[in-house]
């Protein structure tokens, strides 16, 4: 990719911002505002310079999407937390506890590819089979999809989790809730389709669930 100016690299922070928060892509007239850009043609002429330096990409429908949607979905910065280990405990016949400082767990303990290692929120409960409910946050990672993983996708610009059914005469994302219908993608569009993550678990109000046969 080569390098944005100053005024591309705003623009596409803010497209960024916008739908990190709002999971919707932003609007001509929503750009314009928060970019304080009063023509409409300024906007295509920013769109049109990130795609030719590959940031983003226009399908045959006109949508925009990232070239890299991790890019956008990891975190620029991540603080370290970590568990301190005061001291080991018996497992078998009773002892007592012994108290040391036996140095930390990191978030790379409990996943050993933590780098590549991002969460989103949770809108909507077409996979409430899984426990997942509005205001969750699922944990992903930066990995493909194998058939039958659950993961995020970005189709046609919009991004849902289902789970991925790899089928003869396409793709059948698939919602844990009877309620929502599948997704079919045939052949023909795989492209565009974009794998954002596989899930591998999930916070909720009753802690960490990991993702099923992990």
């Amino acid at each position: 990719m080569r390098p944005l100016t100053t005024r591309q690299q705003k623009f596409y922070n803010t497209i960024i911002a916008y739908l990190r928060k709002n999971f919707r892509w932003p609007t001509y007239s929503e750009l314009a505002s928060r970019l304080d850009l009063s023509s409409e043609n300024s906007i295509t002429q920013y769109y049109k310079a990130l795609v030719e330096k590959k940031y983003l990409r226009r399908d045959r429908q006109g949508h925009y999407t990232f070239t890299n949607p991790a890019d956008v979905w990891l975190p620029e910065q991540t603080e370290s937390t970590t568990i301190p280990v005061l001291g080991e405990i018996s497992a078998g016949s009773l002892n007592e506890a012994i108290e040391a400082d036996l140095g930390e767990i990191t978030l790379s303990d409990f996943f050993p590819h933590a780098r590549n290692i991002f969460a989103l929120r949770v809108r909507g409960m077409s996979m409430k089979g899984l426990g997942l409910s509005t205001g969750d946050t699922v944990i992903l990672s930066k990995t493909e999809l194998r058939d039958g993983d659950i993961g995020a996708v970005n189709y046609n610009g919009e991004t849902t989790l289902k789970r991925a059914r790899l089928e003869i005469d396409g793709i059948r994302l698939e919602p844990a809730n009877p309620d929502f219908d599948d997704i079919k993608i045939a052949p023909g569009e795989f492209e565009e389709v974009t794998v954002i993550g596989k899930y591998l678990g999930h916070l909720s109000d009753d802690g960490f669930v990991r993702a099923p046969g992990r």
